[in-house]
């Protein structure tokens, strides 16, 4: 049995993948926010809680939203703020009695659309979470790619491409970063400063769908911007799909108009790279922690 934890900003969840990939239990709880000793023992509580339940005991895998630097072990650039600094793995094992794999949820997203989601058996895949932040994560022939500072797929992390003026500074100290256009949070804000209206991303849609025409040119600004930034994925990573995921990968229209709109700017005479919505959900994150371990 293979369990796996998707630690969130709000919540923390937990599943139990089979050996052959079958679903045998999901739950989630509440995330202790700002306190770490407190999100140590709600994973602890809900890992042993699975495997009373189920009758025996797992390999143990964890997406969170950060990475562990390769020199201290210690987690760096999560935007859950108090697991900066916390030597995560280390404190799990000793609490749990096992070997715990520690990765970038982006690339737990990845890694279950690449095994048996949207891009299942596709080489390389480039996942991307459009939600509350923009995270990404790479998997290259079915394993997560890391890289050698632990960042690969950092992607929302990069100025945004074109001139742009500058949004907020991003949580990360950095002004132009590609989350602060293209997060939920980014849209509704966007939306606001061009109608003076605010919205949240999914009213965005629905009123552009029945003809708001204010609307309507919001979710053209974004298409033009996402088309942007995943052109520069494309010219560097040259994935065969691109997988979204997170609230904004529900708007439908993306699909079609982001790859016609990145065409022009791929530095290739045809894209064969597909946009594909997620076949899991929001089970993916938590799914991909699980198949950290094979």
């Amino acid at each position: 049995m293979r369990l796996g934890i998707d630690v969130g900003g709000s919540k923390i969840e937990i599943v139990a993948l089979a050996r052959d990939g079958a679903q045998l239990l999901r739950r989630r709880v509440p995330t202790p926010r700002h306190d770490y000793p407190g999100t140590l023992a709600a994973i602890s509580d809900l890992v042993q809680q699975a495997e009373a339940d189920l009758g025996c005991r797992g390999t143990l895998g964890v997406g969170i939203p950060g990475a562990e630097s390769a020199v201290t072990g210690r987690i760096k650039n999560a935007n859950s703020t108090w697991l900066i600094g916390q030597a995560m793995r280390s404190d799990l094992e000793v609490l749990l009695k096992r070997e715990v794999r520690l990765a970038n949820d982006a690339n737990c997203f990845a890694m279950s659309e690449a095994a048996d989601g949207a891009a299942s058996g596709m080489a390389v895949v480039f996942g991307v979470i459009l939600g509350t932040g923009v995270g990404a994560g790479i998997v290259v022939h079915g394993r997560p790619l890391a890289g050698a500072n632990g960042i690969a797929g950092e992607w929302g992390h990069n100025r945004m491409p074109g001139d742009e003026p500058l949004p907020p500074p991003c949580y990360c100290g950095r002004a132009g970063c590609v989350e602060t256009f293209l997060s939920g949070p980014a849209l509704s804000r966007d939306h606001a400063e061009h109608t003076g209206v605010d919205l949240e991303p999914v009213q965005i849609a629905e009123l552009a769908t029945a003809g708001d025409l204010g609307c309507e040119a919001s979710l053209k600004r974004y298409e033009v911007r996402l088309a942007r930034a995943l052109a520069v994925v494309i010219n560097i990573l040259d994935p065969d799909a691109i997988v979204l995921g997170g609230g904004i990968s529900n708007l439908g229209r993306l699909y079609q108009n982001v790859p016609r709109l990145w065409a022009a700017q791929v530095f290739s005479d045809s894209v064969a790279t597909k946009l594909l919505r997620s076949r899991h959900g929001d089970a993916s994150g938590v799914r991909g922690a699980a198949r950290l371990w094979p």
